[in-house]
C-alpha cells in the first residue's frame, strides 16, 4: 500500500528561464494557482497525506510560506533540499529517511493531469504492492518524452527521447514504487548526460518482470509544464474548465473538505490566509 508521495519540484528551471532566475518554477503561476498546487491535488486525490516536497536551495522558506506543513489542507509535508539536479530517482536517495520501509509515489512537479477518470486509476494504484507502476498516454510527439513500446500487455522496452518511432506512449510523470526503490537508485551511474535516469531505473524493475502500466485514457489530459508554451496552454485549459463549469481545478481545501481531512473552521482560516481573491471567494461558496 503506497501511503507516501515525494514531489520532485528541484532543478534549474532553465527551459522557463529568465522567469526562474527569482523563484522556482513550481511557484510561478498556471492561470490562478502555483504551479505546485497541481501535483499535490493529485496526490491528495491518490489520499496520499504524507508528502515530501524536494526543492532547489534557497527556495525551501517561500515554499513553507505558501505551504507550511500541509496542516491547512490535511496533510502532512517535509522538505528537502536538491543542491543540484542530478536526476529523477536521486529522489529516492535525498528521501530515503522519508520513505523509511514504506512503498512511495513520484510526482514530478510540473506535470498537469486532469481527468475524472484519474482518481480511481490512482487510488487502485495504491494497492500495488510489489513492482513499479507507471502511466502510459498517447502523444504527438513521442521523441520529446521517455517512451514505452508495449507488446502482449507489457512494456518490451522503455526509450528515452527515441530518434526513431518505436511507440507513441509517453510515460507520465507520475509512478508508483515499491521500498526496493531506494536500493535500486543507489545501483544506477550517471548517463552520459551527467544525470541519474529514470529510464534506467524502470529497466531494472522491467528486468525483474516487475513493472506494470496503466493507459490514461483519452478523456484525461496530461502535459508537462516545463516549457513556457506548455505552460500557457495547461494555464488556458484551466482558465477555460473553471469558466465554463464553474468549479476551480487543484482547489487543495476542496478536495480536503470532501475527504474530510479538514472542516469549515480551517477553510474560514485559510481564506483569511489568501486574504480578498477569487480563489477565497470560491472557497466561501463550498
Amino acid at each position: 500500500m503506497v501511503k507516501k508521495g515525494i514531489i520532485l519540484a528541484g532543478g534549474s528551471g532553465t527551459r522557463l528561464s529568465p522567469l526562474t532566475k527569482g523563484v522556482n518554477k513550481q511557484l510561478l503561476p498556471v492561470y490562478d494557482k502555483p504551479l505546485i498546487f497541481y501535483p499535490l491535488s493529485i496526490l491528495m486525490l491518490a489520499n496520499i497525506k504524507n508528502i515530501l516536497i524536494i526543492v532547489n536551495p534557497g527556495q525551501v522558506e517561500n515554499f513553507k510560506n505558501l505551504l507550511g506543513n500541509g496542516k491547512r489542507y490535511g496533510v502532512k509535508i517535509q522538505y528537502k533540499i536538491q543542491n543540484k539536479p542530478k536526476g529523477l530517482p536521486e529522489a529516492f536517495i535525498l528521501g530515503k529517511s522519508f520513505i523509511k520501509k514504506d512503498n512511495v509515489a513520484l510526482m514530478l512537479g510540473d506535470n498537469f493531469f486532469y481527468g475524472q477518470s484519474l482518481t480511481n486509476k490512482f487510488e487502485k494504484s495504491l494497492t500495488h504492492r510489489n513492482g513499479a507502476r507507471v502511466f502510459l498516454k498517447k502523444v504527438n510527439k513521442p521523441e520529446n518524452y521517455g517512451v514505452a513500446k508495449i507488446r502482449k500487455n507489457q512494456i518490451e522496452k522503455i526509450i528515452e527521447k527515441p530518434k526513431k518511432f518505436i511507440s507513441n506512449y509517453a510515460i507520465t510523470g507520475l509512478y508508483f514504487f515499491d521500498n526496493d526503490v531506494v536500493k535500486y537508485a543507489k545501483t544506477l551511474t550517471p548517463s552520459k548526460r551527467g544525470e541519474l535516469e529514470i529510464t534506467d531505473l524502470l529497466n531494472i524493475y522491467k528486468k525483474n518482470k516487475k513493472l506494470s502500466y496503466e493507459h490514461i485514457g483519452r478523456g484525461a489530459v496530461w502535459s508537462d509544464a516545463g516549457k513556457i508554451d506548455d505552460m500557457t496552454n495547461v494555464s488556458s485549459f484551466v482558465q477555460s474548465i473553471e469558466k465554463v463549469q464553474g468549479i476551480k481545478i487543484a482547489c487543495l481545501e476542496e478536495i480536503a473538505l470532501f475527504k474530510r481531512w479538514i472542516n469549515k473552521k480551517t477553510i474560514s482560516k485559510n481564506i483569511k490566509f489568501y486574504g480578498n481573491c477569487e480563489y477565497s471567494n470560491y472557497l466561501k461558496k463550498i
